[in-house]
């Protein structure tokens, strides 16, 4: 089997690029939930020596010294620009896994030319979409990943399938950059004198599995050429559902805490059914600010388990409802809150009885409000208890969040002649 991997370059920041054009060239950070700290930079950035996760307020003196400029995070852009991605990798190969919202694995196998396929797939996604990407390739995942870090470094794209590309490539590959060791690892290995990704491939297995278990050992595998995983097409059924969000700001009000979760929770049904699952129980939670320890501090969490298995809004929100009754406490102010779906399962393997189905609510009433809000953008149909269409005081600081360029009509690029 042969893999590559596709990686969009920056790619939150590569997305902003593409519908501002005074952005290109420019040092650029995007920021996390709240604008709290830097989760995607531009090559501009990097060279300023921005980490990411660098707090938003060390990055202030950088924007009037060098012109830095800061997005809030836009995922329902960045969402949808992944999905067009995805697309044109599907259309090229039968085989494709996401990995994440900028990153997915195909399968190459039967491929003569993996080099000119790579080429012609890089550029095409460019020329459709304006993302520009590296393409690793290598006879497993974990090659595929270092073969896509060397691609970053000015090629575009690197095949490690060959015995002697893979040596050449892999002897000044750094060990903590290999896919799955991470920084513990890479310490404990350089104590060991395994400083290199070729070291670490021909380290004795003994002494791999006796130190670092059976994980390392088919990373170990991997760079030696024996795949220890497959493409996966079909991401496999979650075990829960959660959707939190930090607010922009403290909330005391119980009213608002309480349309957040109601918010939260009918998101989280709607990625329910996008699955094909139903919930048996749900679960809420708050937090009061716990970066400020001196103000009182309030953390309540409580489930219920649902009488019947559902995938209907209305159940959950009757749920959260339930366990909000007493939840909060007056004279705290709240921070986050979040909404969890447990006991996943899909609809098919429930055990019903004899005098009702074993799932609760209406499905055809819920796929008419998911096909509403698809064909005319989310929350054109929503429930009361949301606060549809307000602006609620929890909401997320996001300051200089761009606009939903690719999702929303009224907020279409223009061009002007």
């Amino acid at each position: 089997m042969t893999f590559a991997l596709v990686d969009g370059n920056n790619f939150y920041a590569s997305v902003e690029a593409i519908f501002q054009i005074a952005l290109r060239g420019k040092p650029l950070v995007v920021l996390s939930n709240n604008d709290g700290c830097a989760i995607a930079r531009s090559a501009e950035a990097k060279a300023l020596g921005i980490k990411m996760g660098q707090p938003a307020h060390e990055l202030r003196g950088l924007v009037r010294s060098h012109g830095l400029l800061m997005r809030s995070a836009n995922f329902t852009l960045y969402g949808d620009m992944s999905a067009r991605v995805l697309a044109i990798l599907r259309d090229a190969s039968p085989r494709v896994e996401p990995y994440s919202i900028d990153e997915s694995f195909i399968d190459l196998s039967g491929v003569r030319d993996r080099i000119g396929f790579a080429k012609e797939l890089r550029d095409r996604i460019r020329r459709w979409t304006g993302v520009p990407n590296c393409i690793g390739i290598g006879p497993t995942k974990t090659l595929a990943k270092a073969a896509n870090k060397l691609a970053k470094r000015g090629p575009g794209v690197v095949d490690l399938t060959d015995t002697a590309a893979r040596s050449a490539g892999l002897a000044d590959f750094a060990v903590g950059d290999v896919w799955g060791v991470g920084p513990r690892w890479e310490a404990k290995l350089n104590a060991l004198g395994i400083e290199t990704a070729a070291a670490l491939r021909d380290a004795s297995p003994e002494l791999i599995v006796g130190r670092f278990g059976v994980v390392l050992a088919r990373t170990q595998r991997e760079l030696q050429g024996y795949p220890c995983a497959g493409i996966e097409p079909t991401e496999p059924d979650r075990q829960q559902i959660m959707v939190s969000r930090s607010f922009g700001e403290r909330v005391t009000d119980h009213a608002a805490v309480a349309e957040a979760l109601a918010t939260f929770a009918a998101r989280a049904t709607e990625k329910l059914r996008n699955g094909g699952l139903t919930a048996g129980a749900v679960w809420i939670f708050a937090n009061s600010d716990v970066f400020r320890p001196e103000l009182p501090q309030h953390h309540p969490s409580r489930a219920v388990t649902l009488p019947r298995p559902t995938m209907d809004t209305r159940g959950v929100l009757q749920a959260v409802s339930l366990l909000f009754r007493g939840f909060l406490r007056d004279g705290y102010a709240y921070k986050r809150a979040g909404v969890a779906l447990l006991d996943l399962a899909r609809p098919e393997r429930l055990q019903p009885d004899m005098f009702r189905s074993a799932v609760a609510g209406d499905p055809a009433l819920m796929a008419t409000l998911d096909a509403i809000n698809r064909r005319f953008g989310r929350g054109t149909a929503e429930f009361a208890a949301t606060g549809w269409r307000t602006n609620p005081v929890w909401a997320m600081r996001q300051r200089n969040v761009s606009p939903r360029y690719t999702t929303r009509w009224a907020e279409l690029p223009s061009v002007a002649c």
